[in-house]
């Protein structure tokens, strides 16, 4: 315990973290209060009483921090921006013109930010619209009508872009990554509630116990999920010795790490697409096909959601993890610092070495993600209360265990910078950024 306050005092006696974190805190509540502010045109009260739940739509809430239940002016809060994003990324491995982008050092970078946010205000109006007739109840708009509906998606599109904007103040005065951080705080906020009402529901001695065994297992799950987040295959390398000038250099021996999760929350964010049949089927709720993809999407503890779910993990994360780590890459940044794998020759060879390592841990790490992914599933069937059930696992789990890991990661390095005891006793901490070793 003497430790930890020593800890919080040199975290603070840092000026620079302090203000860094002071920043992070003042962002975080003006994203907190606008999650709380009613889009005009709703009654806050009526809709409390009819809105749209369970399944697919208490996932989002939960995501969200209750601004989606709320129908608040950050309903949608930095999805629509992260789902832009995602589309961008993959534009520069498959399109020309994006490629070019990437290589072309700030200005490039500067283009495809604006490319992003200009995607990102079309993504949000289409999500407007899918959220305004899905899921908000008829008796809850006081005067329904075409006015009603263009100022919501404006005002919807707006909320969007400054929760975007937060974000990267929170990048550039904070702590940790902004957009990272405004989706963990709207997941964290939703967890006190919930363990608060699984306690109440479970009374008397045999529900005091089962809420223990549920507090268990959630621990258990944590702690799996961190050693997914953490699970490297160490590839080592060896360095040739060079002389230069009059002194010898190189013939060190270091290592690539490969994470067993390489594609991380990515596969996940990607197969959460699927609430989309759900908000279509919200449009189109009058008709049969729209009952009954409302019904069997909208379900997420349903065998067709989570099958399909699987599966889309399982695609994703092979597919992300090949476009994002190229083998060959890594092989010619090797050979070009004189470095090897012992047994295994330079260029192509190393090349597939690494792309068969690659491969071998990918479906295990994909499987693990898998079961995560479901883990909520099962424990609603289990007797686990629904919103306390999205924190066994999926996507809340992941981003929060890998945006913690990220921001201990960052005030460890202030920390060792200024000369004071790391956080740790033995070893860092390692966040979710680190990769190449090479």
């Amino acid at each position: 315990m003497k430790r930890f306050f020593t800890t919080i005092r040199n975290i603070f006696s840092i000026e620079d973290l302090r203000v860094r974190i002071l920043n992070t805190i003042g962002f975080l509540i003006i994203f907190r209060l606008g999650s709380f502010i009613v889009l005009p045109g709703v009654d806050p009260v009526i809709l409390a009483q009819n809105a749209v739940s369970g399944g697919i739509f208490d996932l989002l809430n939960t995501f969200l921090g209750g601004s989606f239940s709320r129908a608040s002016i950050f309903a949608l809060g930095i999805m629509p921006y992260i789902s832009a994003s995602i589309i961008v990324q993959l534009l520069t491995f498959a399109v020309p013109y994006f490629q070019k982008l990437q290589k072309e050092g700030d200005s490039g970078r500067k283009r495809l930010n604006q490319i992003t946010r200009v995607l990102t205000i079309f993504i949000t109006g289409f999500q407007s619209y899918g959220y305004i007739r899905g899921t908000i109840p008829n008796e809850a708009i006081i005067s329904p009508g075409m006015f009603f509906y263009v100022s919501s998606i404006v005002i919807l599109i707006a909320g969007t872009m400054f929760c975007m904007w937060l974000g990267e103040r929170i990048t550039d005065k904070g702590i940790g990554n902004g957009i990272s951080v405004l989706i963990m705080i709207g997941i964290v906020s939703r967890f006190p509630g919930a363990i608060i009402d699984e306690a109440v529901n479970n009374r008397g001695m045999q529900g005091a116990l089962l809420f223990i065994v549920e507090l268990l297992a959630l621990f258990f799950v944590v702690m799996g999920v961190i050693m997914l987040t953490q699970a490297t295959r160490r590839i080592p390398i060896q360095y040739a010795k060079q002389v230069i000038g009059n002194k010898l250099y190189g013939g060190k021996r270091d290592f690539i790490p490969l994470k067993l999760n390489s594609a991380g929350v990515m596969p996940i964010i990607f197969a959460q697409a699927l609430f989309i049949p759900a908000l279509l089927a919200g449009i189109w709720r009058d008709s049969d096909i729209g009952a009954y993809i409302g019904s069997t999407f909208s379900d997420f503890t349903s065998w067709q959601y989570n099958l399909l779910f699987g599966s889309l993990i399982l695609i994703f994360t092979f597919f992300y993890t090949a476009i994002t780590i190229n083998s060959n890459d890594i092989a010619d940044n090797l050979k070009r610092n004189g470095g090897f794998v012992p047994g295994i020759k330079p260029g192509k060879q190393t090349a597939e070495f690494i792309d068969t390592i690659l491969s071998r841990i990918t479906l295990p790490g994909a499987l693990f993600l898998v079961i995560v992914a479901v883990l909520p599933a099962f424990a609603v069937r289990a007797g686990v209360g629904q919103n306390f059930a999205q924190f066994y696992g999926g996507t809340s789990l992941l981003i929060m265990v890998g945006v913690i890991l990220d921001t201990l990661q960052q005030i460890e390095s202030y920390l060792l910078m200024r000369h004071y005891e790391g956080m740790m006793k033995s070893g860092r901490v390692k966040g979710r950024s680190q990769f190449a070793a090479a």
